[in-house]
């Protein structure tokens, strides 16, 4: 996770502190959690999902559909990936 933080990512603390219910510490939390969420790698993501979408009870075959469906709305979209890459991402 991120630790530094830098001067723009104070006067994002500050806007939130100012138009949310957020204390400083909550907002500055928000901002480090969405920047790690962002930093997450394509192959970082498709784990992830997986694993949070088995522990959901979902099967690989509705699982994959899904992860193929969100990985082109990241904010940086990999490459389109097959459903055979996915899978091979999560099991190598």
């Amino acid at each position: 996770m991120l630790e530094r933080r830098t001067p723009l990512h104070d006067d994002l603390v500050d806007h939130l502190v100012r138009s949310t219910p957020l204390s400083r510490g909550e907002a500055a939390r928000v901002v480090l959690d969405v920047l790690a969420y962002f930093d997450e790698s394509p192959e970082e993501f498709v784990r992830r999902r997986h694993r949070e979408l088995r522990a959901a009870g979902l099967t690989n075959e509705v699982i994959f559909e899904r992860i193929a469906q969100e990985l082109p709305r990241r904010a940086v979209a990999p490459p389109p990936l097959s459903l055979r890459q996915l899978r091979r991402i999560v099991y190598g």
